[in-house]
């Protein structure tokens, strides 16, 4: 079964974040979209419903939906939330990124090159 992982400390933040904006019973949606000058991009949003395509996976009390499309991309992937003394933020480790750009913000694997753009 593909997998993506949500750290400990990354679901505290999360779960933050949707009460934070009245969402308690929400979900988290990561997912991939073609862009960024190495072809595709994640992104994370909140999200009230479950699609007929999406794969649940729940973390520390937070559900995270996937696209069952997005898997085969982000199978065996972890994120992490990290702390620092100049602030936080979300860290993907994606063990099927076979590229990465420059400035870190775009990906594309052996099978998929996704849709690069200028970044």
């Amino acid at each position: 079964m593909s997998t993506v992982t949500l750290t400990e400390s990354a679901a505290y933040e999360v779960k933050d974040m949707l009460e934070a904006n009245d969402m308690a019973d929400g979900y988290l949606r990561f997912k991939v979209q073609g862009g960024g000058c190495t072809g595709l991009t994640y992104g994370m949003a909140a999200e009230t419903n479950i699609g007929e395509r999406d794969e649940v996976f729940e973390y520390y009390g937070v559900k995270m939906l996937v696209d069952k499309f997005d898997l085969p991309v982000v199978d065996g992937t972890v994120i992490d939330f990290k702390q620092s003394l100049v602030g936080g933020g979300f860290t993907i480790e994606n063990p099927n990124a076979s590229l990465s750009c420059g400035c870190g913000s775009s990906f594309r694997t052996k099978t998929n090159a996704g849709a690069p753009a200028d970044c």
